[in-house]
């Protein structure tokens, strides 16, 4: 397989992409293309990326592709039996499924005030209501996926799966950010930001020489 994704420092898609990519387990090689570098505009029409409209990360599989976080998740936890990237219980998956669709189409207050940047600390930076509704209301979320459903281990449902790779990158905001949460959503956090394969993205993004100004504060 090959993934298709944009700047690690900045690409919270990407981040999501490669994240499911990694939890497979499936071998796959990774093209970076760097976000609006002189070359963009011609990337974003080549044959590789019409599949998604010129937008990353894009997963090849032989002739399939796949993109969007959820679409490279449905596609891979098919590829890997349906049992590698959601709760096996009913009323957990449900709940999982329900909160990766609310985090791929909302908050889009947090998303324009707190852009992800993975090489960057801005401690005491101020956000509006609006956004400071979206942090709420995803601490919460991750508050009530841990209550009822998270006594197996550090993660939403217990086990890593395809919510935390969906709020993962939210997770880098927080900490980007130096965003104050409840004690149960902070622990989560902390927990995300120190798992493996996030180590390995935040490592690579730091040996990378693109720097965007729209990111930089």
């Amino acid at each position: 397989m090959q993934l298709i994704i944009g700047n690690r420092a900045y690409s919270s898609w990407s981040l999501r992409g490669w994240l499911a990519a990694k939890h497979s387990g499936l071998p796959f090689d990774t093209l970076v293309l760097p976000l609006y570098d002189a070359n963009w505009a011609q990337r974003r029409t080549a044959s590789d990326l019409a599949p998604s409209g010129g937008k990353v990360p894009l997963l090849w599989d032989g002739d399939i592709a796949a993109w969007n976080g959820l679409g490279i998740i449905d596609h891979l936890d098919r590829r890997t039996g349906g049992r590698h990237f959601w709760p096996s219980d009913a009323g957990a998956c449900s709940f999982a499924a329900s909160i990766a669709a609310e985090m791929q189409s909302s908050f889009q207050a947090l998303r324009s005030q707190c852009s992800m940047n993975v090489r960057r600390h801005y401690p005491g930076w101020t956000v509006d209501a609006d956004a400071a509704a979206d942090i709420a209301r995803i601490d919460a979320l991750w508050c009530h996926a841990r209550a009822r459903f998270g006594g197996g281990g550090r993660y939403l449902f217990g086990a890593w799966g395809a919510a935390d790779m969906m709020f993962a990158p939210v997770a880098s905001r927080f900490t980007t950010y130096d965003v104050k949460l409840s004690e149960p959503a902070e622990a989560y956090r902390a927990a995300v930001m120190a798992h493996p394969h996030m180590l390995e993205w935040i490592g690579d993004a730091m040996q990378e020489s693109w720097t965007l100004a729209i990111y930089e504060f």
